[in-house]
């Protein structure tokens, strides 16, 4: 793991988005092209603001995404479509954008986004971390050993009381009982992983994450086995586990 800790959430957004550009650059110098999976949510913000500004060859890559929720219209503010349709794909143009859409069969969508991951190693995936540290939508207890490169999963309380107290929806009971979700296993199948996560009601998440040993409880525990993982905290995420000086 690569730690870097900085004071406000635009700075280590700026410091990832720096970083995120040179893996993407050095895979299109390498293989004429690059793969990425990008996260949403209001922990990217930040950083997706510096990283459509990064000079790079967006012609080039091909986008995947972490996860939408299962018949949540597009237009609806907490959609994952929406989100990077307006912060990301509205500002580059990309070679291809395998968006998930979770308003059609859940076994079509599922059938295409597996068909298609597989064609070729990602090679950089951002990966955030939830408030019970869910990555993606696999939430705990998380499966570590499905195979799928994308399920069908349950989002628990905690994550659904995350996205009401991120705003995306009014109550508990708006949020949608399930998501389509990249796997525990092909999100470690990435060459690079980076995870951006800011905010005091992330620290938790970070504080039991860095002691503990892989846990299904704790899904990011897994992502320290990684051999290319770079963590970016803010003073806020990192305070149960550092001392800002």
């Amino acid at each position: 793991m690569q730690l870097t800790i900085k004071e406000t959430a635009d700075q280590i957004g700026l410091e990832a988005a720096i970083a995120c550009r040179q893996i993407i650059q050095e895979a299109i110098q390498k293989q004429g092209s690059a793969r990425i999976v990008l996260s949403t949510g209001a922990s990217q913000f930040e950083f997706l603001q510096h990283f459509v500004k990064m000079d790079v060859e967006w012609d080039k890559v091909e986008m995947f995404h972490l996860d939408e929720y299962i018949a949540l219209p597009e237009a609806h503010p907490a959609s994952f479509r929406k989100y990077l349709k307006e912060r990301f794909l509205a500002y580059v143009n990309v070679k291809q954008a395998w968006l998930v859409d979770g308003e059609g069969d859940p076994a079509e969508t599922l059938k295409r986004l597996n068909e298609e991951i597989v064609k070729a190693p990602v090679d950089l995936a951002l990966i955030g971390i939830g408030e019970n540290a869910h990555i993606a939508f696999n939430d705990p207890p998380a499966d570590f050993d499905v195979e799928d490169p994308y399920i069908v999963v349950d989002l628990s309380d905690t994550c659904k009381n995350q996205q009401v107290g991120e705003g995306w929806f009014a109550t508990t009971a708006d949020v949608p009982k399930q998501a389509i979700t990249m796997s525990v296993k092909q999100i470690m199948k990435s060459r690079h992983i980076v995870s951006v996560v800011p905010r005091p009601s992330k620290s938790q998440a970070i504080a039991d994450m860095m002691k503990l040993g892989v846990d299904c409880h704790c899904p990011a525990t897994m992502l320290k086995t990684h051999p290319s993982w770079e963590l970016y905290l803010d003073k806020h995420s990192a305070s149960q586990v550092y001392t800002w000086c």
